[in-house]
């Protein structure tokens, strides 16, 4: 997932906004930079998988525009069929400046902020910032191998937004039922997590043992959730209710520090998140923190690459 690609054509990444606003300043470039990125300049038929320099390139008004018509099944494709910009009325210069804000913005941005910024209504930019977090979302994470720090966190419920008389009592801590549990691991720099509905020790070791390889180091906390997993990992327990978080130099700092810029970001910029869509949110800052490495131009590179999967407005709200 996280391979870059760097293009050959504009010879560099972007590494601000406004130069890539400078280079790609028309529909036309936007489209042949999406074809460079996606196609390496061979075009692919979406319908067929034929890849051929020479699929038929049909004109309109005398003009090619990136319509083309393939040489094998004879059907006819652009370079966005297949992603989230097909089927979209939002030119892809709009599309590019609102996938390099948002791809760059360490905590994201509102769709009410980003609606200003790139002259869209509210409801179309929430709806851009959602086909984003579905691009987002992790495609090919292979099983960690190294080091694995697993922890939860707990998201919404917050008493301070209801009225006095829905407030309840109790609602910190693993007992608490108002709250979604996103559980996380996290090793050699990269996070992954997933919603789970609950912190039992079933749920909890379903994960790990689909995520992590088995024989390789696991650190957690006390929770009796993670007793058992000395039986397929080599299990380090950090009880922080004694008050220690170090041990033998493991600890849970790292995807700690992770559950922190993901509230922060949450509580921040969007204020709150519902169970609904939670996931998108976690899959957005995932993706952020997974490439904090990389540079803003290929951080925007990878988002296009990422970019194979169509969701409708209907999928989006079902």
């Amino acid at each position: 997932m996280l391979n870059t690609y760097k293009s050959n054509k504009y010879n560099s990444t972007f590494n601000s906004l406004i130069r890539m606003v400078e280079v790609l300043d028309t529909e036309e470039k936007c489209r042949e930079y999406l074809e460079e990125i996606r196609w390496n300049n061979e075009p692919i038929c979406p319908h067929c998988g034929s890849v051929r320099e020479n699929h038929y390139q049909l004109k309109q008004a005398g003009k090619f525009k990136g319509l083309y018509k393939c040489k094998d099944c004879r059907e006819r494709f652009t370079v966005t069929v297949g992603t989230m910009f097909e089927g979209s009325h939002i030119s892809l210069k709009k599309w590019f400046m609102a996938i390099y804000i948002f791809s760059s913005h360490k905590k994201g941005i509102s769709s009410s902020q980003l609606h200003k910024d790139i002259d869209v209504t509210q409801k179309t930019a929430w709806f851009m910032l959602s086909r984003l977090r579905n691009a987002f979302k992790s495609k090919s994470i292979t099983k960690f191998d190294g080091v694995t720090q697993a922890d939860e966190t707990f998201v919404g419920g917050k008493n301070m937004k209801k009225p006095k008389e829905r407030r309840k009592t109790k609602t910190q801590g693993r007992s608490v039922k108002t709250k979604t549990v996103v559980f996380g691991l996290l090793s050699n720099g990269i996070v992954s997590t997933e919603i789970v509905p609950n912190t039992k020790g079933k749920t909890l070791k379903t994960v790990i043992l689909d995520m992590v390889e088995e024989g390789s180091i696991i650190v957690t906390d006390g929770w009796v959730g993670y007793s058992g997993l000395h039986k397929n990992y080599i299990h380090k327990r950090i009880p922080h209710s004694e008050g220690q978080y170090v041990k033998d130099e493991f600890h849970t700092n790292s995807i700690e520090g992770f559950w922190s810029l993901l509230k922060r970001g949450i509580l921040g910029i969007y204020h709150s998140a519902s169970p609904k869509h939670l996931q998108k949110y976690c899959d957005e800052f995932a993706f952020r923190y997974n490439t904090k490495n990389h540079t803003e131009g290929d951080r925007f590179n990878l988002a296009l690459l990422n970019a194979t999967e169509k969701l409708t407005y209907e999928e989006l709200i079902a």
